[in-house]
Order: structure tokens, then sequence, then C-alpha cells
């Protein structure tokens, strides 16, 4: 379990690839200063396992799940990538509970620049789009932030200074894949209550709706 409060930003050394799956090998240095072999690294905001390391990097496996649903088929050397080490239960949980399991990703859109904020938007389908929540959180490449404005067809956040210096998401481009991770609540709660949703012209949330869900 994570924060979504990015540690470090590493860089990618090497990749070992075959047709689905990848080795990676990335450079690093905060996140070193108590490793070990099983750890827990979300970068870029997946759930990687360390199989190595040494005293300038860590190496992690990348099962095809990830590469399906993640940005990191895309990887390549040099590529920067947000790091952040795994939640101790004596940590204050400065971000929202980021599981590190991607739910898909999203295309940014938009960046527009106001004061000292930088407005991002991105698009995203249905499936992902429907568990995001105006005031709401949500993991971006592995960064805790929050939802500023929600429709049917994108998302917007507004991305503070500290973000854009010490994340790689300012580097981010009008058409790049960014992972994202839903707030994990909405999908609970879809789950117990059994709730379908066929297409993005689901029905209105009125009386009978409530009442068809034990609402009322």
């Amino acid at each position: 379990m994570f924060t979504g409060l990015v540690e470090e930003v590493g860089t990618i050394q090497s990749i070992i690839s075959n047709s689905k799956s990848s080795k990676i090998i990335i450079k690093a240095k905060k996140i070193l200063e108590d490793i070990k072999l099983g750890d827990s690294i979300s970068t870029n905001g997946v759930c990687l396992t360390v199989v190595d390391f040494s005293n300038s990097t860590l190496s992690v496996d990348v099962m095809p799940e990830s590469m399906r649903r993640s940005n990191l088929k895309h990887l390549s050397i040099g590529t920067k990538v947000n790091l952040e080490r795994a939640l101790k239960l004596s940590d204050r949980l400065g971000g929202h509970l980021v599981s590190g399991h991607i739910d898909g990703t999203g295309i940014i859109s938009g960046y527009e620049i106001e004061s000292n904020a930088i407005w991002l938007t991105i698009s995203a389908p249905y499936n992902l789009l429907k568990y995001v929540v105006e005031k709401g959180s949500i993991a971006i490449d592995g960064i805790s932030l929050t939802v500023a404005y929600v429709d049917k067809n994108v998302f917007k956040v507004s991305i503070i200074p500290h973000t854009k210096e010490i994340t790689t998401l300012i580097n981010r481009k009008i058409g790049d894949e960014v992972n994202l991770e839903c707030d994990m609540i909405g999908k609970y709660v879809e789950k117990l209550l059994g709730i379908k949703h066929q297409s993005s012209d689901n029905e209105n949330i009125n009386f009978e709706f409530l009442n068809r869900y034990g609402f009322i």
C-alpha cells in the first residue's frame, strides 16, 4: 500500500524485454536507503517487487498484466519514473490510500497555467471515469492528486509547484499516456451493491434508482 506521495524520481538504466514482460533496472538513491529483496516499490504508480539491488540501482520484474494495463510498456533507457516505497503503518497518510494496482490509462489532452498552478486535463474511458469524483482523489503515474473537474470524457487536476518540482508529471506532453488508479472506495461500493454499468448513457440517479439499490 502507498500514499501517492512521490519520494524520488528515478531513471531507467536498462530494460530486458521479451514479447510480453520485462525486467527493468532503475537508477535511484533515496529509496535504496533501507531496501530489501521482495520490497514493493511504486513505479509510475505500478506496484513492483524488488528482485535485485546495488548501491545505486534496483531491479524489478514487470509481468504481462502490468504491461497491458500501464504505460510501462513505453519506457526506454533514460526515462524518468516516479518512485515511492510502501507505506509504513506508523507513517502519516499525507496523500490517499493507493494500492499500486493500475485500473488503466488516460491521455493528457490539455495544459493551462493559472498563477502558480497548472491545470492538467486527462481524457479517459468511461469505465474509469465512472469512479472519478469531483474533490475526490486519484493517482496519476503514482501521484496522489485531487480531482477538480470531471465530466463524461475528461477530468482535471490542478498541480501545485511542489508537485511540479518532485515528480515527472510536468515533463509529460499532450498525447502522452499516464497510469490511473481510481480511489478504491468507489469500486468496493459498486461491487458490494452489485451495480452494473452498461454504457456512458447510464440511468440518472433518482428515487427509482435509489429504491432499486436499497438506499430508500
